[in-house]
């Protein structure tokens, strides 16, 4: 059967693909195969029904979006994604669930939001030093309690795992929303952009493409080490962003994408010097991200990530 909606579209595929695809609920198979088993149904009218299933399938999760990175995302291309299953596309279809309580499950919201970056530092308080006091990274940056490379580098991991963070005012803001309302300095605006292309995406000389972090390194659009560090940092808080679709993917999915390979997996589980790219202030040891990030604590209202220096 042709069929010509969804992850399916211009392909040949059998009945049976079709039948026990994402598209297709468990109820709705169970009654098609009885009506087969029965002989009260024709395989060609089988093969229209499942057409015909198909494109209502992917219609009616076109019209359900939810809030990504950059832009909107469908309920179908979470599913593409692996990030809900078709039960829970049903149910968003038929009004059984709606996109605020999707998204508020643990599964999804890693992907749509994140679980969370080095937000801000915290230093002992000047008039209660037994207190701590929060401080934006750049706030650290200028009062020399964080050296400028340091600062740099985990405000380079905000912009490409999501946003700038407003610690005190618990805002996420794009470089530029940053740069307007004083968070960052403007001598930071170029180098923070660069970095936000890991979210909004790299575009392809040649073809004029959006690609993603993973494949503007493969073109040395973007040195390798500081790829490696702003990868890294995505993994870390939350997984691989897909700048075209504008939300995280699991792992799986971003190899199938071509976001992501077993070479770079490799060298990322099992980080040398090279790839440490984070110090901690505290030890003067190079770090990955997430051992940085296990370093920091939660602020107990936020939730946000803070690095006590």
């Amino acid at each position: 059967v042709e069929v010509s909606a969804g992850g399916f579209h211009g392909r040949m595929v059998s009945l049976w693909e079709l039948l026990f695809s994402k598209y297709v609920s468990e109820a709705k198979r169970q009654e098609l195969l009885g009506k087969v088993r029965a002989r009260s149904l024709e395989l060609d009218e089988l093969a229209r029904l499942l057409s015909v299933l198909v494109q209502e399938a992917v219609q009616r999760s076109s019209t359900v979006k939810f809030t990504g990175l950059r832009r909107q995302v469908t309920a179908s291309d979470l599913l593409d994604s692996g990030i809900i299953d078709k039960d829970t596309l049903a149910d968003l279809v038929q009004g059984s669930k709606t996109v605020q309580e999707v998204t508020e499950m643990a599964s999804v919201k890693r992907y749509l939001d994140g679980t969370g970056c080095i937000a801000g530092v915290l230093v002992p308080s000047k008039t209660d030093p037994a207190k701590m006091e929060k401080m934006t990274i750049y706030q650290a940056m200028w009062k020399g309690i964080l050296r400028q490379g340091t600062a740099l580098v985990l405000l380079e991991a905000q912009a490409a795992t999501g946003f700038l963070v407003d610690p005190l005012a618990n805002k996420k803001l794009s470089v530029d929303e940053a740069v307007s309302c004083g968070l960052v300095g403007s001598e930071l605006h170029e180098k923070l952009l660069s970095a936000e292309r890991a979210v909004t995406g790299y575009t392809d000389p040649y073809t004029g493409d959006q690609i993603s972090l993973f494949q503007a390194m493969q073109k040395d659009l973007i040195v390798k080490e500081h790829g490696v560090r702003l990868l890294e940092a995505q993994i870390a808080t939350g997984g691989i962003i897909d700048p075209v679709h504008s939300h995280r993917l699991p792992v799986e999915v971003a190899y199938r994408r071509g976001y992501f390979d077993q070479e770079m997996n490799q060298i990322l589980c099992d980080p040398s010097d090279d790839t440490k790219g984070f110090f901690d202030p505290n030890t003067h040891e190079n770090l990955t991200y997430m051992q940085l990030l296990r370093r920091c604590v939660p602020d107990p209202d936020t939730g946000l990530y803070f690095l006590k220096v």
